[in-house]
Parts: structure tokens; sequence; C-alpha cells
């Protein structure tokens, strides 16, 4: 090897390695992005349903036991997908700092939009009614 090229050679080795990352990191994020998504519509999909539920039982003059169970059902849906999406954003957290980690935090990736600072002070529990 010729000393002379060395560092054109080193910095071509550098720079294919920089697209590698911001390549895996494109295809990990575009992953990312759609569990995200996947989540946000199951939530919504969820929801509607949970809210047609007794809005039909009423309307068919039903008593309110028939379908609780499944009504239920669909809100121990929503407690898991609420779960589900809380940790897919911890794992977006996660991996912003991996992006960092590989020297890729000037990048973005995504629609742009703007994250908060902090993660917002109250959080919403279930309760049981006395």
């Amino acid at each position: 090897m010729n000393p002379c090229n060395a560092p054109t050679s080193l910095g071509a080795r550098r720079q294919r390695m920089l697209k590698e990352r911001r390549l895996a990191a494109e295809t990990v994020a575009e992953a990312l992005f759609a569990a995200e998504k996947a989540i946000d519509a199951a939530i919504t999909q969820t929801a509607a349903l949970a809210g047609l539920m007794p809005a039909t039982r009423q309307s068919a003059n039903l008593s309110a036991v028939v379908g609780q169970e499944a009504l239920m059902g669909a809100i121990e849906t929503m407690q898991a997908l609420a779960l589900a999406r809380q940790n897919i954003v911890a794992t977006h957290k996660q991996l912003s700092i991996a992006q960092h980690d590989i020297g890729l935090g000037a990048v973005s990736f995504g629609t742009g939009g703007e994250k908060p600072k902090a993660p917002p002070s109250g959080r919403l529990a279930v309760v049981d009614a006395a």
C-alpha cells in the first residue's frame, strides 16, 4: 500500500462506514415508525369499538348486562395497548441514544415533528370505583 494513498483510503473507509450506519439507522427508524403507527391505529380502532358497544346496546334497547364482558375485554385491550405505546416510546428514546452513540446525532429521521424536552408530569391511571 502506498503511504501517500493512506489518508484517502482511510477517509473513504470512514465515509463508507458512516453511510452503512446511516442506512442501518434509516432501516430501523422506518420499522420503529411503522410500529408506532400500528399501535396508534390499534388504539384508535379499539377505542372506537369500545365506544360503539354501549351506544349500539342502548339503541337496541338491551339490558346493560348484555355485552358487559365484551366491553371489559375491549377496555382491557386499551390498557394493554397503552402499555405497548409506552414501551414503544421508551424504545424510541433508547434508539435516539444509540443514534447519538454511533455518531448520527445530527441526522434527522422521520417526519421532523417536535419531541418534548421532558416527559409529561402527570399520568392517567385506572382506579377502582369506591
